[in-house]
């Protein structure tokens, strides 16, 4: 049986303007906007502040066993609560961005996620952001955009946010993991978003997706 609703799936490295490219699309689409990224970075802080190693696999996963997480929508974006607390500033701490690669990494906690990230198109049509989206969570989906910049651009956004993580050290964790790396799926259009303003991109972005077969 086919399925019902629809995917767009926009993958890229981190500070390449995909979040916001995915949500000002959905929001031009009518669509629900999904940050998978966000999901890793609640189960992050979770076990950050339950003082678990996020290098111990082990006690990553018994922790996450024991996690109720909900995910919801919210005006149209999704959000994350675990164990009854809504998520939103807590996502973008320092800690968090310097441990999220390496919970990410871990195959179990990626395939607890990804069943919650596919249950959002089971309801409705989806514009999905993350690594793996095109990949992994919706290989099957023939909407597939892969947003990128140049390490540089992505590196001075990141401070300009005040954001101190390196890019290129998440770029490498990311790319280079066992389970589900960061790679441009077969089929992706790519779209270089360093010299482009946030409206060129998402125009482009819309243009791609009309390319692809997209229709409203």
């Amino acid at each position: 049986m086919s399925q019902k609703f629809r995917a767009v799936a926009i993958d890229g490295p981190a500070a390449s303007g995909k979040s916001t490219v995915a949500k000002r699309l959905a929001a031009s689409l009518g669509l629900i906007m999904v940050n998978s990224g966000a999901m890793y970075r609640a189960v992050t802080w979770q076990i950050l502040g339950e003082g678990v190693d996020p290098g111990d696999s082990k006690a990553v996963i018994a922790a996450l066993v024991e996690m109720e997480i909900v995910c919801g929508v919210e005006d149209g974006v999704s959000n994350i609560s675990i164990n009854g607390r809504l998520l939103a500033d807590e996502l973008r701490s320092a800690e968090v961005n310097h441990n999220v690669s390496k919970v990410a990494a871990i195959p179990e906690v990626r395939e607890c996620l990804m069943a919650l990230q596919r249950a959002y198109r089971d309801a409705s049509d989806v514009v999905m952001e993350g690594r793996d989206i095109g990949s992994v969570v919706f290989p099957d989906t023939p909407y597939k955009l892969y947003i990128d910049a140049s390490e540089e651009v992505r590196r001075a956004r990141r401070a300009k946010d005040g954001e101190a993580d390196a890019v290129a050290a998440r770029d490498a964790q990311d790319s280079q993991r066992k389970t589900a790396p960061l790679k441009i799926s077969d089929g992706a259009i790519v779209i270089d978003s360093s010299e482009l303003g946030i409206d060129d991109v998402v125009k482009a972005a819309y243009e791609a997706l009309v390319k692809l077969g997209w229709e409203e």
